[in-house]
C-alpha cells in the first residue's frame, strides 16, 4: 500500500485528539463503525491525514489498509488538506475541448501543485472535476463559490494574484 503524504505539514491541537479519542470510545465497541468514525475525523481536521487513519487503525483494531481503501473507494473523503481557497477546475467534455486541460496546467504551475494538493501554506487547492453545470461557459473553474467562465490559461494568474492578496 502506497500513501503518498501530504506536503502540509500534519499538525494537530490537544482538543483535535481529544475529539479524535472521544469518537473513536463512543464507537469503538459498535460493528460497522468505521464510516461514521471516518467522517467524524475528517469533520474534525478537515481532511483525513495518514496520522489520523494509523489513530483509528491502532484504536479501533482496523487494518490500515482497509482504512486506506474506503478513504480512497468513496468520493466524500479527502486524504489532503483544502485550501482557504478550494479551486475546482471542470476537465468534463464540453470544457476539456475549449482548452481546459491548459487552465489546469497552468494552475499548477502558477501554485507549484498537483490535482487533489494543498499548497504548503495552506491557501489553495486545486482538484479537477468532471462537470460543474456550466458548459455554457466552458471552459470554468470556481474558487469556493465563485465562478470564472470562458477562461484561458493566460487569465490564471491575475485571478489567484486576486485571491492571494485577500488572504
Amino acid at each position: 500500500m502506497s500513501m503518498k503524504k501530504s506536503a502540509v505539514q500534519f499538525v494537530d491541537s490537544p482538543e483535535q485528539r481529544e475529539a479524535l479519542d472521544a469518537v473513536i470510545e463512543k464507537y469503538r465497541e459498535t460493528e460497522g463503525a468505521l464510516m461514521p468514525v471516518m467522517q467524524q475525523a475528517q469533520g474534525i481536521y478537515g481532511y483525513l491525514p495518514y496520522e489520523v487513519m494509523k489513530v483509528i487503525s491502532e484504536k479501533m483494531d482496523v487494518s490500515l489498509s482497509e482504512i486506506y481503501g474506503v478513504a480512497t473507494f468513496y468520493s466524500q473523503f479527502n486524504l489532503n488538506p483544502k485550501g482557504k481557497y478550494k479551486i475546482s477546475v471542470c476537465l468534463g467534455t464540453a470544457c476539456y475541448v475549449k482548452n481546459a486541460g491548459g487552465v489546469f496546467d497552468r494552475l499548477e504551475r502558477v501554485l507549484g501543485v498537483s490535482n487533489g494538493e494543498c499548497t504548503s501554506d495552506g491557501v489553495f487547492s486545486l482538484d479537477a472535476t468532471r462537470c460543474l453545470g456550466c458548459c455554457g461557459l466552458a471552459p470554468v473553474m470556481m474558487i469556493n463559490d465563485d465562478v470564472y467562465g470562458r477562461l484561458t490559461p493566460e487569465e490564471v494568474d491575475g485571478i489567484i494574484e486576486k485571491y492571494r492578496k485577500l488572504a
